[in-house]
């Protein structure tokens, strides 16, 4: 088996190189920003260098695996991924229970993401190929959400980041729809198919593999659930815009 050891873990690196960008965050780039707003950015700003730094990691390792399986042993390479995400979302989840503890959908997210990746890390240390995909289906949007956040976090004292937030609204919210609602569903019910028929069982246990499938679908339901109301919002907007015009 070609599994990390916990000790060469690269998480310590990784959780370290994540609590410097945060800073560098809050404390310089949005330091003129109301507290408030800061908040919210420094959250973006992060995700920024996990997003799609992720999306081509996970990339390669699972095109360079040497074969693809929902229970194949993780590689290094995987292991390596798998240590950058877990650093981000221990980095970000502490920003939210420390400065916005009330947000609690967005924590149980976090807590639940890293149950998914730390129990295949460190864990069963199988089926990472099922997870990079998720991740990669799930973080290519990553750069269109932040520069979105942030515009829209400004958009009421910037005319330049209303108008950011109005361009990429449409384009933000298809590929969203695309990569969440369409490819990521698809994918999660050949993996849950393939769990649920026991075949992983040798070397997942069935209550780790069902609680992937839980955690996930849940994921996908909120995630359908979030950008079915930016469209109707985009459409009440567009809407209202039009009737505007006409009088």
């Amino acid at each position: 088996m070609e599994a990390l050891t916990i000790g060469s873990s690269m998480f310590p690196t990784f959780f370290l190189m994540f609590c410097l960008i945060y800073l560098i965050g809050r404390f310089i780039v949005f330091r003129n920003w109301s507290m408030n707003q800061r908040r919210e950015a420094s959250s973006c700003f992060i995700s920024l260098f996990h997003g799609t730094p992720a999306v081509f990691l996970a990339t390669s390792a699972i095109l360079t695996h040497p074969s693809w399986g929902f229970a194949f042993p993780n590689t290094n390479f995987d292991n390596l991924v798998l240590d950058y995400s877990i650093a981000y979302f221990t980095v970000d989840l502490l920003h939210y229970l420390i400065l916005i503890p009330g947000d609690y959908l967005f924590i149980a997210h976090h807590l639940a993401t890293l149950f998914v990746f730390v129990t295949c890390r460190y864990l069963v240390l199988h089926g990472a190929f099922a997870l990079l995909v998720l991740l990669v289906l799930a973080e290519v949007t990553s750069p269109w959400q932040n520069v979105w956040t942030l515009a829209r976090i400004r958009k009421t004292e910037s005319v330049n980041a209303a108008r950011l937030d109005k361009l990429l609204s449409f384009p933000f919210y298809s590929l969203y729809t695309l990569m969440r609602v369409i490819a990521g569903p698809l994918f999660f019910f050949k993996m849950s198919a393939y769990y649920l028929s026991g075949q992983a069982n040798d070397v997942i246990p069935n209550w780790v593999s069902v609680s992937w499938i839980v955690v996930v679908g849940a994921a996908i339901g909120v995630s359908i659930l979030w950008i079915s109301n930016l469209w109707i919002e985009l459409y009440k907007e567009t809407i209202g815009s039009s009737e505007k015009k006409e009088r």
